[in-house]
């Protein structure tokens, strides 16, 4: 009997030493966009201080550039292609690829969630009792009063903004000065799209409210000093070759990480990292093995004190499949891409569809098809036949070749398609050998004659995409037919 007690204080103790996990994630936040990774305009006090407080990652990317595989691939610490349905929106997280909530559950932690967690999809569809993400809760107040204290907790808020949609004219009403935003190459510099940036900065400007919130409510818990912070996006901002494009305006999100006392603190890194590489990560510090099958690795050896740093990545390998709801029969817009530090080279499977989704409504910019504000993109369809806009909306919404190759240093918005230029064959050649063993080596169906249907048939649980009704505003804005169907 004493032994056995002993055996209990001991597995206490251990779990005593263990620290919580907290995450803070945007919806839809592309990385530069925030004061410590250079823009001047949007303010961002919390995560400013949060950055100087840790480390601050320059090149990192999610999974795949739309909510709920980018998740998935970060629940599962794995390529998105491994994960079947998970590699769609709307879809399913099937039950046989094991997850970070739950191994750290199974170890004695308490794992909760607000917000969207995993999604948007379906986790009862296939059995599951409760989002991936963990235990839902109103609130990390509430959590933390309602969670044990001898026991290590994992917490993930994940905030609604900056997702769309966004009131037109919030970011004038929250001072922000439209005339002074830089807008990218690839967007026209007109009025509208300044204002539509302002009103995403502003959302911004609100998750990062809710950040400072959090992290006061940490501070009032006294657990601020055992606790892991981690702060990041999903994916990249709501905009024409942004989120569910394989550009960097898609993939490319901010990553912060703090432990102040434990881990490197000032720390700017340019190491190429993935949202994948969170599991492990987490895994680690909870001290739960990792599962072999996890593709993504611990950022342990690049955050901790003393550590000595791993070799850096050459490079990292992007996918997508579909994203909305937004061509006839459901199909998607398959891709994939390897990002080196200085070269961005995609790969789309399906040159022949429509990347941002079948006209009149170009679904894969927005989602639910014209019935909220998205003024770049509809300045983009009313202004298409403008000698000074077409080549935005070409850029943006247009088809596209097979293969797309960007020098990011000399290019670093990714106008310039160097595919097919002499110079860059032997880059090319490369890029695609290393991608391509790569996806081999990680089993994706669509490197190894697997199946890949599953893409195109996976069950979609919202059916509001599947037969759009756009507003009469809208309408009559764009003189569309009021009926249209994606199933036929």
């Amino acid at each position: 009997m004493l032994i056995s007690l002993m055996a209990c204080n001991v597995a206490k103790k251990d779990t005593a030493k263990r620290p919580n996990i907290l995450m803070i994630m945007s919806d839809n936040q592309s990385w530069n966009h925030a004061g410590c990774y250079g823009d001047s305009i949007v303010r961002t006090p919390n995560m400013d201080k949060l950055a100087k407080e840790g480390i601050q990652f320059e090149n990192a990317f999610c999974s795949s550039p739309s909510c709920t595989p980018a998740r998935a691939a970060m629940l599962a610490g794995q390529d998105t292609w491994r994960l079947r349905e998970a590699s769609n929106l709307w879809s399913i997280m099937p039950t046989q690829y094991q997850i970070y909530t739950d191994l750290l559950e199974s170890k004695g932690y308490q794992v909760g969630f607000q917000g969207k967690g995993w999604g948007p999809g379906s986790f009862e569809a296939n059995g599951r009792k409760h989002n991936p993400a963990g235990h839902p809760f109103n609130s990390f107040s509430d959590f933390l009063q309602l969670k044990k204290t001898d026991q290590p907790w994992c917490y993930w808020i994940s905030s609604h903004e900056p997702h769309r949609p966004y009131s037109v004219g919030s970011g004038t009403r929250a001072g922000i000065d439209s005339n002074r935003i830089k807008v990218p190459g690839y967007l026209p510099n007109v009025p509208v799209v300044r204002g539509d940036i302002a009103d995403y900065y502003a959302a911004i400007e609100q998750f990062d409210r809710e950040l400072g919130q959090a992290l006061a409510e940490l501070k009032k818990s006294g657990e601020l000093e055992n606790t892991v912070i981690v702060v990041c996006s999903d994916n990249g901002w709501q905009m024409p070759r942004g989120l569910a494009n394989l550009y960097d305006f898609g993939t490319r999100v901010p990553l912060i990480i703090s432990w102040p006392g434990k881990f490197k603190q000032g720390l700017i890194t340019d190491h190429l990292v993935t949202l994948n590489d969170l599991a492990p990560t987490f895994l680690e510090l909870g001290k739960v093995a990792v599962p072999k099958e996890m593709t993504g690795k611990s950022l342990l050896p690049i955050v901790q004190k003393d550590a000595e740093e791993p070799n850096p990545r050459e490079f990292v390998v992007l996918g997508r499949e579909r994203h909305a709801f937004v061509r006839q029969y459901g199909l998607g817009y398959p891709g994939r891409a390897i990002r080196t530090k200085d070269f961005l080279l995609i790969k789309n499977y399906e040159p022949n569809r429509w990347p941002a989704g079948d006209p009149p409504f170009y679904g894969d910019i927005d989602p639910y098809m014209l019935n909220w504000p998205g003024e770049t993109k509809y300045y983009l369809m009313e202004h298409k036949n403008d000698p000074k806009v077409k080549r935005f909306f070409d850029l943006g919404i247009a088809k596209r070749p097979a293969i797309e190759l960007f020098d990011i240093k000399n290019d670093p918005d990714e106008l310039q398609n160097l595919a097919n230029v002499p110079k860059y064959a032997a880059i090319k050649a490369d890029l695609l050998k290393k991608m391509d063993n790569y996806l081999i080596k990680t089993q994706d169906p669509r490197a190894i004659a697997g199946d890949t249907k599953v893409w195109d048939t996976a069950p979609y649980f919202s059916e509001v995409d599947k037969k759009p009704k756009p507003s009469k505003e809208m309408q009559k804005r764009f003189k569309l037919d009021t009926a249209y169907d994606y199933l036929k």
